[in-house]
């Protein structure tokens, strides 16, 4: 069976002004990147299209190590929307070079459902990550050039500095460590770190930013530390925030390129869910909803997670009604929630899929609790049985869930017209305006508490003493009106990775609570969250490879 990148390579890709040309984009307003792949000026959003057009959202239960396939699902389900003769687009996150050269490889899709050119988006693709990534260190420049100047220093006390370096790769020596040895020309020695870029703040603010001069003020909000004398000093205090916008000029304009059955497709930005929102950008969403009848985005991690965080925090902050979502499930995660080892998920196990059906349950919940209409869709691997998935299919009918196997991987849109026409249904079923977990104007606890106890399932909610003191610190700098974006693992309902499946009965603890002014939300830390992830001992890097043609291989 041919690999992803062997699939892609043998698709007959179409010049990037034809594609654009399906959505009515003039050659005009194309900024070409080679053939196939352009950015977008963002005068195409439409406001009053928008308004018309339906955006489906698209997550998971909660995910096994490797990822469920919600882009590839995505995907299928745009290409099964086109085949059923509807005008529709997918609109992504841009892959990271972290697990592509990790353990989950890229973000691009798989099989027949795939984005192309697969091998140009999963590397460096236009340069984006790389713009965030110089705004995000050239303000940790200006912040240790000023702890070291004599004339134009804000006494900034260093110890309070809590903005590191970003760097996009998984490289756990960089997660701690001391800058500035070397003498006093080198700087102040102080203890930090390195985040990978998919983390940074400056990557949720672009996600999150209606325009460039949005985005530069943004810029200047964001939260450096405070002075000696306990004054908070933000970036604008800096000067930082005019040139960090300057270097995201381009950055900030959606990217143009084409699934493999030759449908657009934007990909722009993309934030882990674990500790940011996990969306793609406001501006490529709304420049897909003025371009498409129906746009099908997707976000990271599980729906207590990315979808949380897309519904209270983007959809909220940018006005968007979201009219169904896609919730996808395996019958591999399904059997590691039901208690099967990981090394075992592609075995038979009829019992531990029944077991593990809780937690699909719980989603499914979540999703109603928003006032959005779910549909299952069961994303098939060849591993999968036809008396496993049929316990599937009758616990989603016992619930009244529409659920359809969607075999996009090996089928492309062929294989998801049916999952493609229940979205269509349940879009037109939708019967008004999402409601979203908490009204922003809430206190900052009874937000927390709403999307513990409602989405997680949480009994309480303890707050130790770091995390008390950033309340107080919070409403000293009066940001009690912003939205919580909580960290937590992906791996569990609750905030223990261990407690798989739909736990219950559990404490959530929040260790502290972070300020990402620019990006307009506060960060409640619960358990330990990576945001320097490592290498596994056999990285994907060691099976990507390139021949003297420039023919690239081992991606997946």
């Amino acid at each position: 069976m041919a690999s992803d990148i062997e699939i892609a390579r043998a698709a007959k890709l179409e010049h990037i002004k034809d594609i654009a040309g399906k959505v009515k984009i003039s050659e005009e307003k194309l900024e070409f990147y080679g053939k196939y792949k352009a950015k977008l000026p963002l005068d195409l959003i439409d406001e009053e299209k928008i308004k018309d057009n339906n955006l489906i959202l698209v997550t998971a239960i909660s995910p096994t190590p490797a990822g469920e396939g919600k882009t590839t699902v995505s995907i299928g389900l745009t290409q099964g929307l086109n085949k059923i003769g509807k005008q529709a687009m997918a609109v992504l996150r841009e892959p990271s070079l972290g697990p592509v050269f990790g353990i989950k490889g890229g973000a691009t899709g798989g099989g027949y459902s795939q984005v192309i050119p697969m091998e140009d988006i999963n590397l460096h693709f236009t340069g984006d990550f790389s713009a965030i990534e110089k705004a995000h260190n050239l303000l940790a420049a200006l912040i240790d050039n000023n702890l070291q100047s004599k004339t134009h220093s804000l006494g900034i006390d260093p110890r309070t500095v809590l903005w590191k370096r970003v760097v996009d790769m998984n490289d756990r020596a960089l997660r701690d460590v001391v800058i500035g040895l070397g003498g006093t020309t080198s700087g102040v020695p102080r203890e930090t770190g390195f985040d990978i870029t998919a983390a940074s703040e400056i990557m949720a603010i672009l996600c999150l930013s209606k325009d460039l001069m949005d985005l530069k003020e943004r810029f200047a909000n964001i939260f450096v530390g405070f002075t000696y004398d306990k004054k908070p000093v933000y970036a604008r205090d800096l000067k930082a925030h005019g040139a960090m916008a300057a270097l995201m000029k381009d950055a900030i304009k959606p990217n143009l390129v084409q699934n493999i059955e030759g449908n657009p497709v934007l990909i722009h930005g993309g934030p882990f869910a674990n500790i940011a929102q996990g969306t793609n950008t406001v501006i490529a969403t709304k420049m897909g909803l003025s371009l498409a009848d129906y746009v099908v985005t997707e976000a990271g991690f599980g729906c207590d997670l990315g979808a949380e965080k897309f519904l209270d925090i983007k959809c909220v902050s940018a006005g968007l009604n979201p009219k169904a979502v896609v919730l996808v499930a395996t019958i591999r995660a399904l059997k590691y929630h039901g208690g099967a080892d990981l090394k075992n998920l592609t075995e038979k196990n009829v019992e531990a899929v029944r077991n593990g059906l809780p937690n699909l349950q719980k989603h499914l919940e979540n999703v109603k609790q928003f006032n959005l209409n779910p549909v299952v869709a069961i994303n098939k691997f060849l591993t999968d049985t036809d008396e496993e998935i049929q316990v599937v299919k009758e616990a989603c009918e016992s619930l009244g869930i529409e659920v359809h196997v969607a075999e996009i991987w090996a089928k492309g849109g062929e294989g998801g017209k049916d999952l493609a026409a229940a979205v269509v249904r349940a879009v037109e079923n939708n019967n008004g305006q999402f409601t979203p977990m908490y009204q922003w104007s809430s206190p900052v606890k009874d937000k927390i508490e709403a999307v513990a106890k409602k989405i997680y399932g949480a009994n309480a909610i303890d707050y130790a003493a770091k995390a008390k003191a950033d309340l107080r610190k919070i409403d000293r700098l009066g940001l009690n009106h912003l939205p919580v974006c909580i960290a937590k693992t992906q791996k569990s309902l609750s905030d223990n990775p261990k407690l798989l499946g739909r736990p219950k009965d559990f404490l959530v603890t929040v260790r502290e609570i972070e300020i990402a002014a620019g990006a307009g939300f506060l960060i409640p830390i619960t358990g330990k969250i990576m945001r320097m992830p490592g290498l596994p001992s056999v990285p994907s890097a060691n099976n990507i490879d390139i021949d003297a043609d420039g023919n690239i291989s081992g991606l997946f």
